[in-house]
This record gives C-alpha cells, structure tokens and sequence, in this order.
C-alpha cells in the first residue's frame, strides 16, 4: 500500500496535513472534497459487494441446474421397453425395401413394442437382422425388442401366412393350396381363374390359368383376396418369361413345352437335354417320330393324374386330347406350372440330335438320351434290369407321387 493509499483509507486528507497553513475558505473546500471522495469509495465498496454476491448467486443457480440435467439425462435416454414374451396375437406385414426404422414404427403401431428406440436397438444389436424378409407375420402384443427380432427372423411366424407353389403344380393342385393353406373357399378360387382381367391372364393363354400359376412362395396379408393372390402369381410368370427374352407371342408354347420338361425328368441336369428332345420330335414330322412328342406325363396329365407310368390301354385311348402317342404337336395347355429352370431350358437348350429317352433308375433318376429307336431300346433294357433288382420300386411306381418316365419317346 502506498502512502497515498494509508492517508485515503484511514480518511485523512493528506493536503491538510501537507497544508496546516491553509485559509478557511481551502479548509471549506477540502472538507467538501473529502465528503465527495468518501461517498464515491463507498459505492464502490458498494457494488463490488453486490457483484460479488449476484455471481454467487448465478454460479450457485447454474451449479444447481447443471446437476438436474445430469440427474435427469438417463431418464431422457433410456429407452423403454417390453419384457417378455408378449401377451396376445396380432399380425403384421412388413412390406419389400422396409428399413429397420420402418419396421419399427410398424411394431409401435401395431403396439407389438413398447418405443421404435427399444426395436432399432435390438435390430442393431443382432447380426441376423438384416435377413428380416417382408411379408405378413403373426406377433405379439408387448414384446420385448429382444424377443419381436427372434420372432420376426422364425420362419414359424410367416407360416401361416405363407403358401408354396412347388415346381410342376398342376392347377387343380394350386386350387387345394389356396383353399387349405390359404383358408379361400371352392368359390372364391375358381372365380379368381375365371377373372383374366383382374389377375392379368395374357391373351395367348386362351383363358386358362394352367401353367401360369408361377412355383413360388407367397406372402398372403390379411386382407388379401383368392383373386390378389392369383394374380401375383400369374405377374411372376410374366415377369420370368420377360426376363427369360420370350416373346409375348410365344409364352403359351414356351410354358407347354416347360412344363413337360418339368414333369419328365427327376433333375434339373437333364431338363436341357429334355427340351431339345421335344424340340427334335416336333420338327421330325416325316422321320420316326412323326412329329409327336410321345409323353408319359401328358397322358397321365388328361387321366387327371400327376405321377405313375400310363398302361398300354391308356396309350392307346385318343380320346385324351393330352395323349401325345396318339396327338401330334404340343398338349392343348401347358401340363403343370414350370420352374424358371425349366422354362430357361426351353429357350436356350443344348445343341444334339436326340429323339429319345428313359430314366433307368427311378430313385437317383439316372436318364440316358438316344438319337435312333435301336438306343433306345437297349437303354429300356437297362430299366427292365433295374426293375427286376428293385421291384418293390418300380412296382410303387404307378403310387409315386413324383412323375417318372421311364420309357419316353418310343
């Protein structure tokens, strides 16, 4: 502190006592000025003071404030949930392209999760998640996230909602899927075949439904009728011949000859071989084959039967418009609903010169090709052989529910 400081802190003015000679009038004066000063320091002292006190008092406020939003933070984080593993039924449809966010806003809605965040956290937490399909599943009430990604990623959720078309179905066969599977009655599927229009029937396929039933697996939504779930599959059909480069003209054909290829043969190796063999008999109009395709599946195709080996008598009855023993040319429709295989086979199929083949072995479906009528009964010969090694087989033949041709082409 400096000796000015000393003088003006004790209230001394220092001037006075530099001065003791001065006159009244600067005494006067000096007294006023010392008032003044006075006054000023004590302000001063004033509003530190309060200064003081309002930066305590706001650091105290936001001290206090800061501690309530950490005291709070995990309560707005937290995500809440379900737990357990729900309570009642309830379906849901998960559409195609659906993000894992969209999914969850579905399961929210549907009250099946408790928050989207819950549901994007167990989404993210499970590697599989990703192979979550679209499609209508039935769920829970109040799940967990945890447990609504498992169900979603069980094929059991989907499987009453689902309906497989196997490779080679036959209309009739389609028909008893939708009704058992599909829960349509008798009525409500013929009157979707019989719509063209609403389920997008081609003109070339004459009306009928056979062959266009695409094998496939669809998803059936809850409010789905027999005529959107038909025509669902009629669209793959077209979407696969389009695909294949098949001239809309030309699907009919393509679908018949697909579909017998599909019948006649076990294995997809062989469904090439097969195609060009119907390609060779159709073209043969005044060789061995006199232009017919001499198929076992066509004929069982008009006794209304899908597997088994025809009789002689059967062979022999012209009366089946589907007996291409007896018919030239392609079977009035397609025999059955072809697979993308098959149908591929058809377009493109290898090049050779074969008229003929049999399948030797009706449990591995073994199929030996042959270019004359001489082959091909030695290789008949091999299936008698077989025959007489495994007759239990052969003579279950006629029950199988798998098609065999074990003699085609003769």
């Amino acid at each position: 502190m400096t000796e000015d400081d000393f003088f003006s802190a004790v209230g001394v003015d220092r001037t006075d006592a530099e001065q003791p000679d001065a006159g009244p009038r600067r005494r006067r004066d000096r007294h006023v000025e010392r008032d003044r000063r006075r006054r000023k320091r004590r302000r001063h002292a004033l509003t530190a003071v309060v200064l003081a006190v309002v930066l305590a008092a706001v650091g105290f406020v936001g001290y206090k404030a800061l501690g309530v939003v950490k005291g709070a933070q995990p309560e707005q984080t937290a995500v809440a949930d379900y737990t357990g593993a729900g309570e009642d039924d309830v379906v849901v449809t998960i559409p195609d392209g659906a993000t894992g966010a969209d999914i969850a806003q579905i399961l929210v809605d549907a009250d099946v999760v408790a928050t989207a965040g819950a549901f994007k956290n167990a989404y993210a937490a499970n590697s599989n998640a990703g192979n979550i399909q679209a499609g209508t599943y039935t769920l829970k009430t109040h799940m967990s996230a945890v447990n609504a990604v498992a169900l979603l990623l069980d094929p059991s959720s989907r499987s009453d909602h689902t309906l497989t078309i196997p490779e080679g179905a036959t209309k009739a066969e389609v028909k008893e899927r939708l009704m058992s599977v599909g829960g349509y009655t008798d009525a409500e599927v013929d009157a979707a075949f019989a719509d063209t229009t609403a389920i997008g029937l081609p003109e070339v396929a004459g009306g009928d439904v056979e062959g266009w039933l695409a094998p496939s697996t669809y998803d059936i939504a809850e409010d789905a009728t027999a005529t959107d779930v038909v025509a669902s599959m009629v669209s793959t059909t077209n979407t696969r011949l389009s695909k294949a480069g098949v001239d809309e003209a030309d699907y009919e054909d393509v679908l018949i000859k697909a579909s017998i290829v599909e019948r006649e043969v076990f294995h997809a190796e062989y469904y090439g071989q097969v195609a060009r063999v119907i390609e060779n008999r159709l073209a043969d109009t005044d060789g061995e084959t006199k232009g017919m395709l001499q198929m076992d599946s066509t004929v069982l195709y008009g006794l209304g039967r899908t597997g088994g080996i025809p009789s002689a008598d059967e062979i022999a009855d012209d009366a089946n418009a589907y007996n291409t023993y007896q018919h030239a040319g392609l079977t009035p429709t397609p025999i059955g609903s072809p697979s993308e295989a098959a149908i591929q086979a058809v377009v493109d199929p290898p090049a050779g010169d074969w008229l003929y083949f049999v399948t030797v072995d009706l449990e591995t479906g073994e199929t030996l090709f042959a270019t004359t009528h001489e082959e091909q009964v030695a290789n008949t010969e091999k299936l008698s052989a077989y025959c007489e090694d495994n007759p239990e087989v052969c003579s279950g033949a006629s029950a199988s529910p798998s098609p065999t041709a074990p003699a085609d082409g003769e």
